[in-house]
């Protein structure tokens, strides 16, 4: 039985759904079964469980042999890099008590030591748990999640607009959620033994340019990105809903984003295109 933690996720809905393909058994977790319904008609079990009930938690992990690790992003209204701290600590002590024989865990390329530079701590402490414990684990590094931009929609469409904290022509590795979610299956089915991490990318890298004019081809109409100027940063993510903490973390985790040099040799290359990616997003939503 696969265990796909973060199954209402991008990632995890299409890790759900290439295992579900094959015909293998999933578990999906989850706090609210609602928002998986369609994984359920497919042929998932759905397991209605808080990460924070560790003893429920690992209830559920010992119906199961394999686990993808995905540790929930926090509410923006919280402490972000607190709140996922703390989600991390019960999800570990779950798997401290478990019986499995492999984890795939879902990171990011820029996972690195770090107090508060969003998730990007929080996850190479993950990393470093993980490489500590004696179950195989095997690492996935994904790169800028292309369902980052979904929220732009809506101002491409209404302001001819997409607003990014980066410079426009400031290119970036991107992936989508799909190829992920089958990289993702590929490792869940494959040898227990610890591997990675690995490295996800889509077929190239895209800059906020290419962001507005993929909008642009898919909506028919003119979009522009506009920089966010750094000094606004915080204030930007204030108006999201984040909490004075979480602004703060993640205009940290921006600067480390714009600052770093993502130079993998021979990563994971998936196959849809930004372009192929929110024309999609935008027929599911336009009708």
């Amino acid at each position: 039985m696969h265990i796909i933690l973060g199954a209402t996720g991008h990632v995890g809905s299409a890790l759900a759904e290439a295992l579900l393909a094959k015909g293998q058994p999933v578990t999906v977790i989850t706090r609210q079964a609602a928002k998986t319904e369609a994984l359920r008609k497919k042929g998932a079990k759905v397991a209605v469980v808080d990460v924070f009930d560790v003893a429920a938690f690992q209830r559920v992990l010992a119906g199961g042999q394999r686990l993808f690790l995905l540790n929930p992003p926090a509410a923006p209204s919280t402490d972000t890099a607190a709140e996922e701290r703390r989600s991390l600590r019960s999800i570990l002590r779950a798997v401290e008590g478990a019986n499995l024989e492999k984890i795939v865990a879902e990171s990011a390329y820029g996972a690195q030591p770090g107090e508060r530079i969003g998730d990007l701590g929080v996850l190479y402490e993950m990393e470093q748990a993980l490489a500590a414990q004696p179950v195989p684990t095997a690492v996935i590094r994904a790169a800028y999640y292309m369902s980052n931009w979904d929220l732009s929609l809506q101002t491409a469409q209404q302001q001819g607009v997409v607003h990014t904290m980066y410079p426009v022509d400031f290119a970036l590795p991107m992936v989508a959620p799909r190829d992920l979610g089958q990289f993702a299956a590929r490792l869940m089915e494959g040898p227990a033994k610890d591997s990675g991490p690995h490295h996800v990318e889509g077929p190239e890298a895209y800059t906020s340019a290419d962001v507005a004019e993929a909008f642009a081809l898919a909506l028919n109409k003119p979009v522009r990105a506009v920089q966010t100027p750094r000094s606004q940063w915080e204030h930007a993510f204030k108006a999201m809903g984040f909490s004075d903490a979480g602004a703060a973390s993640y205009a940290a985790m921006t600067r480390v984003t714009l600052e770093k040099k993502y130079e993998v040799e021979n990563p994971e290359r998936g196959r849809v295109s930004l372009r192929e990616y929110i024309a999609a997003l935008v027929r599911r939503n336009t009708g």
